[in-house]
């Protein structure tokens, strides 16, 4: 119970809204005397460097950052919730009251996983995907013409499309060149039409990925997709395999080929390390690319267990978040991967970030007494400086930055152009862009003046490989997580989903009803507000 409060109520809260009235003058940068700084302020943890000297802060500022880390126990926090505690609740009222063990369907690697019964299950998944897989590469799973399955179609929405397209676009560089895998998530019908008119659905399997087995838009483009397979004279009994609660109408062997199973206690959005993301990936990538995928992924939930900020990487770019969001008042932030195999892991985060942390209420059922987590975006660098880069460094609105970089190419696929490689011209703006939000420019034309103090970090590893990309994904999830805790709100839960999908279905019946499909907008808004 004691842990239950958030950071505005602890000891050090004063001395960081002190020390936040005159932050680190990054400006200062430019003088030679400061450039140690840039080598000094760096954390390394599972396989990144964070390099943090371009952020308003000094080691007055980390001193206080660790005291709080140190006085709300927030790695205890993560720890417990590794083991099992039931966090997902709201003392005091109705709420899923559930373990949160997404970490588990990677704690796979060890003799002593954190919560046994839980990795056990993610264990037995993980060798059902295993078999299915040998049968694919075997011949002994195939359509009924004895011809292998070369492609998948995956179908799902939120958290069972977002984490896992973004994922397998990430890893394209390393995906199988025998196989294709496309997505569906968005009910418009244009969405499954693009793919069902590229797709050669003889040898597709269909993956349907849904907790509850009634999700409406996941329902409605199974729907379009099997009879798809019905007008081609195909059994989708033969196609279509689920992943899916067990027991929820999906998981019935009449329909599904195969079921792989997802469980309560893993929330949709932290769900990519589960079947929700392997079963895909792994028709896609291959086992072995899949399984480093989780491996990397479990190193960095370790790594998350440092007590000291500045070795936690996770922990740090919570702690820092918090600072540039809570005691410098900056609203948004953009997340700027320098790697165009990351162009949707933004839109990833998106879900992941803002359905966790944007809430209201504490974990005590209070109305909060401060922000909470920001308005998250993003777009891959190059493209983003031609885009809106002059808002970031010119605008009016502060954006803090975390730039995502690798000193390597994928494919290493590259040539010399005017003395430089197109990797080292990547690396080069990452770095030029940090220096420059952070330092800005003086000059007597107004319009040419870049006032600097433009807080971001750098998150850079060797190469974005299998491996790299599952602790990259897993350091977010924490690093979410650690603010939640933070902020005193439970990140596990989203209620504010429910509303807008109960007044959909009401419009839905309202459109359905004899003699109702032809009326006015208008009209069905007042009949379901009641006003009408």
């Amino acid at each position: 119970m004691a842990r239950l409060k958030s950071y505005k109520e602890t000891a050090v809260y004063g001395e960081l809204k002190k020390l936040a009235k005159h932050p680190f003058d990054l400006t200062a940068l430019a003088d030679q005397g400061n450039l140690q700084r840039m080598s000094r302020y760096v954390c390394s943890s599972a396989g990144f460097d964070l390099y943090y000297g371009t952020q308003r802060v000094d080691d007055s500022v980390l001193s206080c950052l660790q005291q709080l880390s140190d006085e709300l126990a927030l790695v205890d926090q993560f720890e417990d919730m590794r083991k099992g505690a039931v966090i997902n609740r709201i003392e005091g009222f109705d709420s899923e009251n559930r373990q949160v063990l997404h970490t588990a369907s990677r704690d796979i690697f060890t003799d002593a996983p954190c919560e046994p019964s839980a990795s056990a299950q993610a264990t037995e998944q993980i060798n059902k995907l295993k078999k299915l897989l040998n049968e694919l590469d075997n011949g002994e799973l195939t359509n009924e013409q004895g011809e292998q399955f070369d492609t998948m179609i995956h179908i799902g929405i939120g958290g069972s499309d977002l984490g896992p397209r973004a994922i397998f676009e990430s890893l394209l560089a390393y995906g199988r060149r025998d196989r294709q895998l496309f997505f569906i998530s968005n009910v418009d019908p244009d969405d499954a039409a693009r793919v069902l008119t590229v797709a050669h659905l003889p040898t597709t399997l269909v993956n349907i990925v849904s907790k509850s087995g009634t999700t409406l838009e996941t329902l409605t483009n199974e729907r379009l997709v099997r009879k798809a397979f019905v007008d081609e004279g195909l059994d989708p009994r033969c196609h279509f395999i689920s992943v899916t609660g067990k027991g929820s109408p999906m998981d019935n062997p009449k329909n599904y080929l195969r079921s792989f199973y997802m469980f309560d206690y893993i929330g949709g959005r932290y769900s990519s390390t589960s079947m929700v993301g392997a079963v895909a990936l792994g028709f896609g990538l291959g086992l072995d690319n899949t399984l480093d995928f989780l491996q990397g992924a479990h190193d960095a939930d370790n790594s998350a267990g440092e007590r000291e900020i500045t070795k936690n990487i996770a922990l740090l770019m919570a702690l820092l978040g918090i600072w540039n969001h809570n005691f410098l008042g900056m609203n948004t932030l953009a997340v700027l991967p320098y790697s165009q195999a990351l162009h949707r892991f933004p839109a990833h985060l998106q879900q992941c970030d803002m359905e966790s942390n944007g809430k209201s209420t504490t974990r005590s059922g209070a109305l909060v007494g401060h922000q909470t987590g920001p308005v998250l975006w993003g777009e891959p660098g190059t493209n983003g400086q031609h885009a809106f880069y002059q808002l970031l460094h010119q605008g009016t609105e502060m954006v803090p930055v975390e730039f995502i970089g690798f000193r390597r190419s994928q494919y290493e696929r590259d040539l010399q152009v005017k003395q430089s490689n197109s990797q080292q011209k990547l690396v080069a703006n990452l770095l030029a862009q940090s220096l420059a939000f952070a330092v800005g420019q003086t000059e007597k034309n107004p319009n040419r003046n870049f006032p600097g103090n433009r807080p971001n970090s750098i998150l850079l590893a060797d190469r974005l490989t299998p491996e790299s990309m599952g602790a990259l994904l897993a350091l977010y999830e924490a690093k979410i997580v650690f603010q939640g805790f933070l902020w005193n709100i439970n990140s596990f839960d989203q209620e504010g989903v429910q509303l807008g999908k109960r007044l959909a279905s009401t419009f839905l019946s309202l459109m359905a009803q004899k003699g109702r499909k032809d009326g006015s907008i208008e009209e069905t808004i007042l009949r379901v507000t009641g006003t009408g």
